[in-house]
């Protein structure tokens, strides 16, 4: 994946750091590598990064990779993009909705009163 200025992957020992302590909120798309509607998502999320710059940043976790943070948000099916404000979930959306996820980005901040 091209490195995007909005959008940039996190692990277990990052994820305090980058996401709950950031100042934007941030969504984190949970995903494996072994996931078709993962794959079928990554273009899209990549995309929406570069239109939401300054108001959401975007993450990426890797399941496999990383265990401890997925389980702790019981994170049971993939993909699963969660968007953190002030260090807590404000929004889950579970499965590959590519054709909604924009729509879906724009309720959820326009709920968090930041769009």
């Amino acid at each position: 994946m091209a490195e995007r200025s909005n959008l940039f992957h996190i692990s277990d020992s990052d994820f305090e750091a980058r996401v709950l302590k950031s100042p934007t909120p941030v969504i984190v798309d949970f995903w494996a590598t072994w996931c078709p509607p993962c794959r079928a998502l990554a273009p899209t999320y990549e995309k929406l990064s570069d239109e939401y710059q300054g108001k959401l940043a975007f993450a990426k976790m890797d399941i496999d990779e990383n265990q401890i943070t997925p389980m702790r948000l019981q994170i049971q099916a993939v993909p699963t993009l969660i968007v953190f404000k002030d260090g807590r979930e404000v929004a889950r959306l579970v499965g590959p909705h590519p054709l909604r996820l924009k729509s879906e980005i724009d309720r959820i901040l326009a709920q968090v009163s930041v769009a």
